[in-house]
């Protein structure tokens, strides 16, 4: 039952891509990056004193790569919600198990040079097949940055996922990774924010935009929706299921699609649909085969201690 946690951050997830949305038309992707660092922080910090533990960390290095590919992501995903319909946009970016796959694969035909596993041929395969008929029906000209944006937002979340992973095995705590993974959006949101230039401004103006009440609305639900959807999502890990859990987050695309038709009266077309059920197949089989893949690691490590 504890992986029914990820239904809570898929569900949290969404709500944020949506006030990400609304807020894109007025303030910059900076700005958003910024405001959701800056509250993911004060939120970590509060339950710190709450719960005991320090923010005291022997890993400065991974956490400095881990927050620089994370907040890559973010800022990427952040600006291809802006763009695109909110279900492309998130499919898009959830395509992180695939390209874990593919990264393990070079791994390990780089280091093996081992035969190819089906699972991950079959996942990366799928993936691009999916999508191709998410965005054909769907795509405009002035979609294509979007688009390209928001894969490689994938491919760097797993890139991040993958850093996660090998700190929690390190014996960092979670509450840390979130933490600084927060202090880092904080930080590059306010450096992007001071050096973008307004197209209209003076070339020494920098670009900030005082939150109005509806704005300050919209970066409070960023903020909260997004630390609350981490600490959730940490807690299916560590608890749940990892295989469940990991499936389970597909169910953000359903809650983004519902909230497209919901608020913007989107209507992705039955190609459309059918790539992103070809990516969710794709990501269940990358999923396992990850998972797999992991426990073999696991075992092998155990048995070189003996």
């Amino acid at each position: 039952m504890q992986s029914l946690w990820m239904l809570v951050a898929s569900f949290l997830f969404s709500i944020m891509g949506v006030c990400v949305k609304l807020a894109s038309s007025d303030y910059s992707t900076s700005e958003l990056v910024a405001y959701r660092g800056l509250i993911g922080m004060l939120m970590i910090v509060i339950l710190v004193r709450l719960q005991g533990g320090t923010l005291k960390t022997r890993m400065p290095y991974e956490h400095l790569i881990r927050g620089t590919v994370g907040v890559l992501a973010l800022w990427l995903w952040f600006y291809s919600i802006g763009q695109l319909p909110l279900a492309m946009a998130v499919t898009l970016n959830y395509m992180s198990p695939i390209w874990i796959a593919a990264l393990m694969l070079i791994g390990a035909w780089w280091y093996r040079r081992r035969g190819l596993a089906w699972q991950p041929v079959a996942a990366i395969l799928l993936g691009f097949i999916g999508v191709v008929l998410l965005l054909r029906p769907s795509m405009h000209a002035d979609q294509v940055i979007g688009i390209v944006v928001g894969l490689v937002s994938g491919m760097l979340a797993a890139w991040a996922y993958m850093q996660v992973r090998k700190m929690g095995l390190m014996g960092e705590p979670e509450y840390r990774v979130v933490f600084y993974f927060s202090m880092t959006c904080a930080v590059a949101g306010l450096l992007g924010t001071l050096i973008m230039k307004s197209g209209q401004a003076a070339a020494q103006e920098i670009v900030w935009h005082p939150p109005d009440s509806r704005g300050m609305l919209l970066i409070m639900a960023i903020g909260i929706t997004a630390a609350s959807a981490q600490m959730a999502m940490t807690r299916a890990y560590r608890l749940g299921n990892t295989l469940v859990t990991a499936n389970l987050q597909y169910a953000g695309i359903v809650f983004s699609s519902l909230w497209d038709v919901l608020f913007w009266d989107e209507s992705l077309a039955w190609l459309s649909w059918a790539g992103i059920g070809v990516i969710l197949c794709s990501g269940i089989i990358a999923t396992f085969y990850n998972a797999r893949a992991n426990q073999s690691s696991v075992r092998n490590d155990a048995i070189g201690q003996e």
